[in-house]
C-alpha cells in the first residue's frame, strides 16, 4: 500500500538557502559565513566537500557557490577544472523551494555563475549543464530528459553525482504533488523518463501515489487542495450615493 508519509515527504517544500544543511560541517560553516570563502587557499577544502556531496547525494548551495565564485576570480592554477566542473552539476537536481522547482528554494544555483573558462572542456560542460538547468527552471521536464538523453556527455558529467536521476525525479514529483491531484501516466512518464512497470513502481513505492488505469492519483496536501475563497468588498454609503448620483446624471 502507498505510504502517506512518502506522499507527504514528496510534497514537502525544499529547504531554503538560509537553512544550514545537515551535511555542512562547522569548518565549512565558518568559511561560508566569513571572508575566507574568497581565499584561494581554501579551494581544496571546498573541492573535497563538493566531492563528498557528489558521493553522498547531498547538496550545499552556498558552499558550491563559494567554489564557483573562487573559480571565476582565481588568477592562478589552484583550481582543478575537472573537480570544480562538478559544482554546477548538483545544482541541476535540487530546486529552489518552490519553484519548487518552481519554488524559489533558492537551493538551486545556475551553472552560468561559473564564468571561468580555463579550459574548453570546462566551458562546454558548463554550457551543457546550463541547458539542463534552463529546462528545469522552466518546468520543461520532458525537454530536460530529451536534452539529457541527446548526448552521452551528460551522463559523463553527472557520473560523480550519486543518485542524480533519482534526485531529478524527486524534484519533478515534488512539483507535481504541489500542483496536481491527478496526472496521466503518459505525461508523468515524459516528465520522469520512465514507462511501464518502472513508472508505476516508482509512483507507488517512491512517491506513495496510487495508479488507477491510465491515471496517477496524488493525495491531498496543503498545496494541491482546492479551497473556496470568499471575496468581500466594503462599500461606504457615501460611495454608493456618488454612484447613484452619477448614474442619474448620465
Amino acid at each position: 500500500m502507498p505510504s502517506r508519509t512518502q506522499a507527504d515527504s514528496i510534497a514537502a517544500h525544499a529547504s531554503g538557502l538560509g537553512e544550514r544543511p545537515e551535511c555542512r560541517s562547522d569548518l565549512i560553516q565558518s568559511l561560508v559565513d566569513g571572508v575566507d570563502r574568497y581565499n584561494p587557499d581554501n579551494v581544496t577544502v571546498f573541492e573535497d566537500y563538493l566531492a563528498q556531496q557528489c558521493q553522498d547525494g547531498t547538496y550545499d548551495c552556498l558552499a558550491n557557490l563559494a567554489l564557483l565564485k573562487l573559480s571565476s576570480i582565481a588568477t592562478n592554477s589552484t583550481l582543478t577544472s575537472s573537480r570544480t566542473s562538478n559544482a554546477p552539476t548538483p545544482s541541476s537536481s535540487p530546486w529552489p523551494p518552490s519553484r519548487n522547482p518552481t519554488s524559489p528554494s533558492t537551493s538551486t544555483s545556475s551553472p552560468h555563475v561559473l564564468v571561468s573558462t580555463s579550459t574548453d572542456s570546462l566551458s562546454e560542460a558548463v554550457q551543457k549543464l546550463q541547458a539542463l538547468n534552463a529546462a528545469l527552471s522552466s518546468a520543461s521536464y520532458a525537454k530536460f530528459w530529451e536534452i539529457y538523453n541527446s548526448d552521452d556527455l551528460y551522463a559523463d558529467l553527472v557520473a560523480d553525482c550519486a543518485g542524480f536521476e533519482a534526485a531529478i525525479r524527486r524534484g519533478v514529483a515534488r512539483t507535481t504533488a504541489q500542483a496536481s491531484r491527478v496526472v496521466s501516466k503518459s505525461v508523468l512518464g515524459s516528465w520522469t523518463n520512465l514507462k511501464g512497470d518502472e513508472l508505476e513502481n516508482w509512483a507507488k513505492d517512491v512517491c506513495g501515489w496510487t495508479v488507477e488505469g491510465e491515471e496517477v492519483k496524488i493525495p491531498v496536501n496543503k498545496d494541491n487542495e482546492a479551497k473556496p475563497t470568499v471575496a468581500m468588498e466594503n462599500i461606504k454609503l457615501e460611495q454608493l450615493q456618488r454612484l447613484i448620483r452619477h448614474s442619474a446624471e448620465m
